[in-house]
């Protein structure tokens, strides 16, 4: 449904540094493809081209089937886009807003303003249908403009930071919001700062720095190429710390890392080695205050991932 193969792109008076650089991408259909990068990386970029807003140097794209360069129009009648910031209209109710975007899109009127009613009840907006847009919550903005960009019955979605300043409870009816239309077979490329949001949104993720593609694979996968699960524990009694300490060798082949955050160590059989440090526990009567199992976040993913690559192309740079 999304389809990005060599992308490369250079801006001018960019001192020959390429926004994107051989960039290789694609969403099937009723997916949800999470494009993550620190600022700068190319996620933008790549989003404008994928929705014709602008040209490649290089490489080819298509989407929901159509070539983004010699089916622009095609293209646009297929998708639905919602930027970072609320592109409604702030004179106009939530009603008039919706209808317009139906007109523009094509819609008769009268089934403008039906599939405006429509959308405004799914979005659960009904009851501020006909209230001044400025006078709505930063909450209910963002759910107005997710709207507008679903007016059209797209086939694909592209949201650029789509929660961004919202409060937690406003972030999470989003989702449920977004989760929704992909039930419904919308393919969506989301771009995002937050990581929660991708790992709860994302059926694949692409990592993006320096224009080129870093890493890509299910938040699971990324999470595995990170490292392990991780056992820690902090004893109960400070003074049976070395007692721990010498179980999880034992048990786990190596010495554990003891922090501030307890004794740590890695798992290389994560239920049979937690199951044996556990007895042991029991036979040598040591109580613990906090007994678990670590695993990567997608915050590990990201910064391990983007450092090494911001490393590699200051290098490079250094070279030149």
């Amino acid at each position: 449904m999304i389809e990005a193969v060599g992308l490369c792109k250079r801006f001018p008076g960019s001192a020959g540094v390429m926004a994107l650089d051989s960039l290789s991408i694609s969403a099937r259909e009723g997916t949800v493809l999470g494009v993550l990068g620190p600022n700068g990386a190319g996620k933008t970029t790549t989003a404008r081209i994928l929705t014709t807003l602008l040209d490649a140097d290089s490489g080819s794209a298509s989407v929901a089937g159509f070539d983004v360069r010699t089916q622009a129009h095609e293209v646009r009648t297929s998708i639905g886009v919602a930027g970072q910031s609320a592109s409604i209209d702030n004179r106009l109710t939530g009603r008039e807003n919706l209808t317009l975007v139906g007109v523009l899109r094509g819609l008769g009127r009268k089934q403008a303003k039906a599939r405006a009613l429509e959308i405004l009840e799914s979005f659960g907006l009904a009851d501020r249908a006909n209230d001044v847009a400025k006078h709505y919550s930063g909450g209910m903005r963002r759910r107005l403009d997710l709207a507008a960009a679903l007016v059209g019955h797209p086939r694909v979605l592209f949201l650029d930071e789509p929660t961004t300043g919202l409060d937690p409870t406003s972030r999470t009816m989003l989702w449920e919001l977004i989760e929704r239309e992909v039930a419904h077979g919308v393919t969506v490329l989301l771009t995002t700062q937050y990581l929660e949001e991708a790992d709860r949104l994302a059926d694949t993720i692409a990592v993006i720095a320096g224009g080129s593609l870093v890493a890509e694979g299910s938040p699971a996968e990324l999470k595995r190429q990170v490292g392990g699960e991780v056992l820690r524990v902090v004893p109960k009694d400070p003074d049976r710390t070395a007692d721990m300490a010498a179980i999880m060798a034992t048990v786990c082949g190596r010495a554990p890392s003891n922090g501030k955050q307890g004794l740590t160590v890695a798992l290389t059989s994560t239920i049979a080695q937690v199951a044996r440090v556990a007895d042991r526990m029991v036979t040598e009567n040591i109580d613990a205050l906090e007994f678990g199992i670590d695993r990567p976040s997608l915050d590990d993913v990201f910064h391990q991932l983007t450092a090494h690559s911001e490393q590699t192309t200051r290098e490079a740079v250094t070279v030149r």
